[in-house]
């Protein structure tokens, strides 16, 4: 089964074409899926959106009256997935952007590597930021978080695209019980990814294509924004750098 997290807050423009497109991506790349969303107290008309694709797809809604961030609903939606699994060595989860950023139709790759044995899979995002801000920090953004969260072989930490085996997720919150996420921005993702890559046995990285009109929409304000979340949670995470080294197709 692969479990996929969507966390989404007054995303209404983008959330059902995630959905859309994740449809039509499983109808013809035929595997068992179900889709877990979290919407994060959206007031702009997400909520009836997503209730028209929950009639029509294997999705479950988890809604909240007020907001919790993204570390907590995606931390929510990954145990979810783990309570639903009864298979987290032949399980995954797979995360996405809501905004659209980059396209559901990069899964099967993802998928493909997963069934290839990686019990990881990063998503990497090239060249899709007009913004020459939001560009220098996505491309030092491995500096940034320094010297809590170190991938080395990873050039993208910011995507919010991964997959991740559930046997390793849950060995992730066995160390972790009483909460696997310390962060509380973008830098969630990164801090997932490290958490789990740290006991993995196999990491690989792949290239996705992200969307030019997503990327398009960032300011100078979210580029210095996304580089204080990086530069605060690298002084206070403390994340064992991976001992697996990345595999590139």
């Amino acid at each position: 089964m692969i479990y996929v997290c969507v966390v989404t807050r007054n995303q209404s423009a983008t959330a059902g074409l995630v959905l859309w497109k994740l449809r039509k991506v499983f109808q013809e790349f035929p595997r068992e899926y179900h889709i877990l969303v979290a919407d994060d107290a959206s007031n702009d008309g997400t909520s009836e959106t997503l209730d028209t694709y929950q009639r029509s797809l294997p999705l479950t809604l988890h809604q909240h009256e007020k907001p919790l961030g993204w570390a907590a609903c995606l931390e929510e939606l990954l145990r979810d997935a783990l309570r639903r699994s009864d298979r987290p060595k032949r399980d995954c989860v797979v995360t996405l952007p809501a905004d659209f950023s980059v396209s559901p139709a990069v899964v099967p790759d993802l998928v493909r590597r997963f069934e290839s044995g990686a019990d990881v899979v990063v998503g990497e995002v090239d060249g899709a930021d007009p913004s020459l801000g939001m560009r220098l920090v996505r491309r030092h953004a491995a500096w940034l978080l320094r010297p809590g969260v170190s991938l080395p072989g990873i050039r993208d930490l910011t995507s919010g695209v991964s997959l991740i085996r559930l046997i390793t997720l849950k060995n992730c919150l066995k160390e972790r019980p009483d909460g696997l996420l310390a962060s509380s921005g973008a830098s969630t993702h990164a801090e997932l990814v490290a958490r789990a890559a740290a006991g993995a046995r196999q990491i690989s990285a792949v290239g996705v294509a992200g969307r030019p009109e997503a990327a398009a929409e960032y300011t100078l304000g979210d580029a210095l924004g996304l580089a204080l979340d990086l530069l605060r949670s690298g002084r206070r995470l403390r994340i064992p750098a991976p001992t697996a080294p990345v595999s590139r197709g």
